[in-house]
């Protein structure tokens, strides 16, 4: 993922891609820039929770009252896809899922643009595809838990109906899944920080401001997207094909 051009470009030479601030955890290299980040999304979660729920009220206002509509919300989304009955079960995790790609989206618009590191740059923890990868492994492993769960040994007969000559496309999608997943995410959000990178060196004063909004409002609209499909994949894998969310 390195380019040349865009570190040899007299326009961008400041943007770098591809360079990261590598930490040597043992025989692990890790992205220091992501870790970094990816904390900072958990902290900014934690943080909030803890200072929204520490003084309940019977009517909320601030960050209860906050808090209150982002459960409602994330609530919608799983209860639509997984239905009435099952979706408390998964609410922690399309719920948490939800919050964790929203808050790393956004924080990469601005804030973290203002950090600087000896090498490479703080970004979304969603601008690396291990993240983005990780997550949709969990997604993936966390349907076939629910299915199996539910259903058995004979949620496997998934594979094989309507008839058996399928069952290589229906172990195919299981592999697309995560791959779709994780790339649609990973590449608009690359995108997007490349983008805004640019028009930043190129255009500092007026032009990034309204792609910073534009960006804002698609990065909700991945993780909404990330997080409906979880809910929709979990949900189809314990219910019956004819049955009614």
């Amino acid at each position: 993922m390195y380019h040349p051009y865009l570190h040899s470009s007299p326009l961008v030479a400041a943007l770098e891609v591809g360079k990261h601030l590598d930490w040597q955890l043992g025989p692990f290299v890790v992205h220091g820039e992501t870790m970094l980040t990816t904390w900072m999304v958990m902290g900014i979660l934690i943080g909030g929770m803890f200072l929204a729920s520490r003084k309940l009220q019977r009517v909320p206002s601030g960050g209860q009252g906050f808090l209150e509509y982002a459960y409602d919300f994330v609530s919608g989304i799983a209860r639509d896809q997984i239905g009435p009955k099952d979706y408390k079960k998964w609410l922690p995790l399309t719920g948490t899922i939800f919050l964790f790609v929203f808050i790393s989206n956004w924080l990469g618009q601005l804030p973290l643009k203002l950090i600087h590191l000896p090498e490479g740059e703080m970004a979304s923890p969603t601008n690396n595809i291990n993240t983005t990868v990780a997550l949709a492994l969990v997604v993936s492993a966390a349907y076939l838990y629910a299915g199996i769960k539910k259903k058995g040994l004979s949620y496997f007969k998934y594979y094989v109906e309507p008839f058996p000559l399928i069952l290589p496309l229906k172990v195919l999608e299981d592999f697309i899944r995560p791959l779709s997943l994780s790339f649609r995410l990973f590449g608009n959000i690359l995108a997007e920080e490349l983008t805004l990178g640019v028009l930043i060196l190129l255009v500092p004063l007026f032009v990034p401001l309204p792609m910073m909004l534009l960006f804002l409002f698609t990065g909700a609209i991945q993780a909404l997207i990330f997080s409906t499909l979880a809910a929709a994949y979990i949900g189809e894998a314990i219910h019956e094909e004819h049955e009614e969310h």
